[in-house]
């Protein structure tokens, strides 16, 4: 029989065969994940992972065993929760894969609209409105999750640089020299998916745990969860990372297929945006009180932030004082990736929260 040291060990190195498929998200923390986790207490069992972002931190906290709660406010990115961290078995086959292509007769608009000669040509934005049409009649939540996960992932490989905050997609994937350095860009959008879809499959794993994607904003998420023992937080960035809602409108756009935004500017980019309460510096402040107000029942905290974003990392650490004790941890950055907040020289943050000690008075 094993002991409770061997089982634990067990516990977190069985899943992880299992490989999250390599994002190309601005702010992603895959390459910092195995550093945070170093923080998650061993007698953890349960964990939130807040803004789940890319969903790379919420995948190694499923392969670590633990029952793992991810949500995201933006819906491309809740998909991903769905089809990684939430599915445990339902893969995409061939076949259904395959129909996702089919023209329809049913199919809308909205990406002929809005992108082609934009970010893309005629017959490829014709392609994604057909696609979005048959991804409907997929009969699983997570065959549909699957779906949107990859096809989302093809269309940030396709475009230089992987976002949508600027408009020279089709100059440069007619650049040999751009191609060169990343032949993605000049090939069809659906070589890219069925390129992808293995990877994808191939992550789908079952840990044994009752795990679940949100799409909430997570100011109004939190009351209604029941406490875990951990939450990590990963805010954007306030006034030192991108605008995630302007660099990835396009996925969300074919995600939620609008029916009720207007598209403004050159990248057609929907208005109004949603609400967040973490990127405007009039509000931000607030809406950490009110965020850590919300789990002050969970036992710890892991604040991921950034040396260069507003508030200081001074006076975040002095609001996360009035509900926990608190350390913070550095890691430099060597090379830029997803704003001013990154680049060489500037540090990722690290917040490591725990319940306050009570100290006792002897009689």
């Amino acid at each position: 029989m094993m002991s409770k040291t061997q089982q634990a060990l067990f516990e977190s190195i069985q899943f992880e065969t299992y490989q999250f498929p390599q994002p190309q998200y601005l702010g992603a923390k895959f390459n910092l994940s195995n550093w945070i986790a170093k923080f998650i207490p061993e007698s953890a069992k349960t964990v939130i992972d807040a803004f789940g972002g890319s969903q790379s931190v919420a995948f190694l906290l499923k392969q670590r065993g633990l029952q793992v709660f991810t949500n995201d406010f933006l819906a491309f990115c809740h998909q991903i929760g769905l089809a990684l961290i939430e599915n445990k078995k339902e893969t995409l086959n061939l076949e259904e894969a395959t129909s996702l292509f089919n023209p329809c007769t049913d199919a809308g608009m909205l990406m002929q609209d809005n992108f082609t000669e934009n970010f893309f040509l005629k017959d490829e934005t014709q392609m994604l409105d057909y696609f979005r049409s048959n991804v409907n009649r997929l009969d699983s939540t997570y065959k549909r999750a699957m779906a949107f996960a990859v096809m989302n992932r093809s269309l940030t490989r396709k475009i230089i640089m992987g976002h949508f905050a600027h408009t020279q997609a089709l100059a440069y994937a007619s650049n040999p020299m751009r191609v060169r350095r990343n032949p993605s860009i000049a090939q069809p959008i659906k070589d890219i998916f069925f390129r992808l879809l293995p990877e994808y499959n191939e992550a789908v794993f079952d840990n044994e745990r009752e795990n679940k994607s949100f799409n909430e904003n997570v100011l109004d998420l939190l009351p209604k969860l029941q406490t875990t023992d951990v939450a990590y937080f990963d805010p954007p960035y306030t006034d030192s990372h991108s605008d995630y809602q302007s660099f990835y409108h396009l996925t969300e756009t074919f995600t939620r297929y609008w029916t009720d935004k207007s598209f403004v500017n050159s990248t057609r980019r929907y208005e109004p945006q949603l609400w967040s309460g973490f990127d405007r510096k009039t509000e931000v402040e607030k809406s950490f009180q009110l965020l850590f107000s919300h789990a002050a029942d969970i036992p710890y905290w892991l604040i991921s932030y950034n040396d260069r974003s507003f508030p200081s990392v001074e006076r975040l650490g002095e609001i996360i004082k009035k509900y926990k004790d608190v350390t913070v941890e550095r890691k430099p950055y060597l090379n830029s990736r997803g704003g001013k907040g990154s680049v060489a020289g500037s540090h990722e943050i690290l917040f490591v929260c725990r319940n306050k000690t009570k100290l006792f008075v002897g009689e």
